[in-house]
């Protein structure tokens, strides 16, 4: 495949829509031939799924079955969507993707399903296909909760399920990204987010570089 595959990862309100946004306009401009994607809800069936996700109340799966159905989609969205794009050479740039279920559903919740679990479930519905780059977006959970709760003010579907976890649990989502990221040190950049736009897009655009001599 001769396209480049970017993940976004980081806790809720760190700003990565509005950077995927920003480095694919870049990217645009360096001709690159660019697909943005999120997960939950890269494809249609996947919007389907994201609504059962990220909609209702905070406890409404255990972490088993919540892992299973983040795998669902995630395997539609690779088969249907992702590996496509790179077999044309496009950049594809996800908002989330695996380390988002090791994160969410291991670290932050530690009940139900172990890190082997999760590892064997990618190996099984994805296989050895792995990003290019994940940028970690980093940022206090407090600033970025504040964040995402005025976003969803404007939303007429509150995406809010995960929002109204305890302040615990979203410090245990940025422990595990920051964990991740040290065990990963080839694949994954950590970015402070707790910053302007336009500065967070530099820093982005400078790891990119880096990483792909553009």
């Amino acid at each position: 495949m001769n396209g480049k595959f970017i993940t976004f990862e980081g806790g809720e309100g760190a700003g990565k829509s509005t950077q995927i946004k920003l480095l694919s306009e870049y990217l645009n401009a360096k001709h690159k031939d660019v697909l943005t994607t999120k997960e939950p809800g890269g494809t249609p069936i996947g919007l389907q799924l994201r609504k059962l996700l990220v909609e209702g109340s905070a406890d409404k799966f255990d972490a088993v079955s919540e892992t299973l159905l983040f795998f669902a989609d995630r395997r539609i969205h690779v088969q249907q969507k992702i590996i496509p794009a790179l077999a044309e050479g496009k950049w594809v740039l996800s908002d989330r993707f695996a380390d988002s279920t090791m994160v969410y559903q291991y670290y932050a919740e530690n009940k139900g399903i172990s890190k082997e679990d999760i590892l064997w479930l990618y190996n099984f519905a994805v296989g050895k296909f792995w990003p290019d780059l994940t940028i970690v977006l980093d940022i206090d959970p407090k600033i970025g909760l504040a964040r995402s709760f005025k976003k969803a003010e404007g939303m007429e579907q509150k995406e809010v399920r995960f929002e109204s976890k305890a302040l615990a649990w979203h410090e245990r989502i940025r422990e595990g990204y920051l964990a991740i990221a040290a065990a990963e040190p080839q694949r994954c950049v950590v970015i402070d987010a707790d910053t302007g736009i336009e500065q967070l897009h530099k820093k982005i655009v400078a790891a990119v570089n880096e990483r792909f001599e553009l």
